[in-house]
């Protein structure tokens, strides 16, 4: 019940921001119009927001002959958190990277850069899918994906209003001043949303995820490598979709890295010494599922596009992985 409080609570928000960015733009009549797209900007997200991001960021479905060992440790993670098994994708990306996605878990996806499986070792893929699947457990990935929906319409509101309302003063009840200020205050303000959303629930997926993996240490490696890794990688469909920057394990956009309002996520470095504190007696034993079984071991025979060509061999990176035929189509 507290996900669907929270839901409402930033349903609530952005759609009174919404309401006055119409205003703003077109005084009562605006603030109406503006009203009616909230409501059906809302019902929109609710039933398509996953699958417009997804798309977003040309995910493509994979199955368990594409990646099987990607797939059956997804499985046994997903029994431990008691949780269904979750659709996975793959986005072509060097950058390392992953997001979940999905109104409620049984409606879940786990999508993963391309650049993750090149670069990561078994252990830290193994906390990044953890992370992502406390996400799901917790139903984030609702309150995550609304709000990147939503907040790239308040942008797009907001500058439909400096284009075609700042010269009209009679429905412009600011003026051409109002329309150059909500042109810049309204994404903002979502983008504040966003943030706040993002930073408070990662530390806590942080946490649930080192529970369901029972491995922080496996979990830290991978923020650290994470962080390191998307260095120079700029990933070109966040970067032209930013409400959705939220959403990823670690900030995919270049430029941000300071703990402060204006960051998308936690500075790396506290996330780190948080799931490092759990490795010291703080973490629980993971929620075990129906038919829950124990983590499948790196068999060395194959990596996890299922081939002896593909990147990963036995948890480890291969000398020259095919990066850009990944999963052999």
């Amino acid at each position: 019940m507290s996900g669907y409080l929270r839901t409402a609570v930033l349903l609530a928000g952005l759609t009174a921001l919404f309401v006055g960015v119409g205003y703003v733009i077109g005084g009562q009549q605006g603030m109406v119009i503006a009203f009616l797209f909230a409501c059906g900007t809302n019902l929109f997200a609710w039933w398509n927001s996953d699958r417009m991001v997804l798309r977003m960021h040309n995910a493509q479905p994979i199955g368990p002959a594409d990646a099987p060992r990607l797939f059956e440790m997804t499985q046994a993670l997903a029994n431990r958190a008691g949780l269904p098994m979750p659709a996975l994708y793959v986005i072509h990306e060097d950058q390392p990277n992953a997001f979940a996605t999905g109104r409620s878990p049984e409606r879940a996806a786990v999508a993963v850069n391309t650049g993750l499986l090149d670069m990561m070792p078994e252990r830290e893929v193994a906390g990044v899918i953890a992370h992502e699947l406390a996400h799901i457990r917790n139903r984030d990935t609702l309150i995550m994906t609304m709000t990147a929906t939503i907040a790239g319409a308040i942008g797009m509101l907001a500058q439909f209003g400096f284009l075609f309302g700042r010269g009209d003063t009679r429905q412009n009840p600011l003026g051409p001043i109002g329309a150059i200020l909500m042109m810049v205050l309204a994404p903002l303000a979502a983008m504040v949303v966003q943030m706040a959303i993002s930073r408070s629930r990662e530390y806590e997926a942080d946490r649930i995820g080192a529970e369901i993996a029972g491995d922080p240490e496996g979990l830290a490696g991978a923020l650290l490598r994470l962080e390191g890794y998307k260095q120079g990688r700029v990933n070109q469909a966040a970067e032209a979709n930013p409400a959705t920057a939220h959403m990823f394990i670690i900030n995919p956009l270049s430029g941000l890295r300071m703990d402060g309002l204006f960051s998308t996520h936690p500075k790396t470095e506290n996330r780190v010494a948080a799931l490092r504190a759990l490795g010291g007696g703080g973490l629980r034993p993971p929620v075990s599922g129906p038919g829950a079984r124990p983590m499948p071991a790196a068999t060395g025979s194959g990596p996890w596009s299922g081939g002896p060509s593909g990147p990963w061999a036995g948890g480890r990176r291969a000398a020259a992985p095919q990066r850009r035929n990944p999963w052999g189509r």
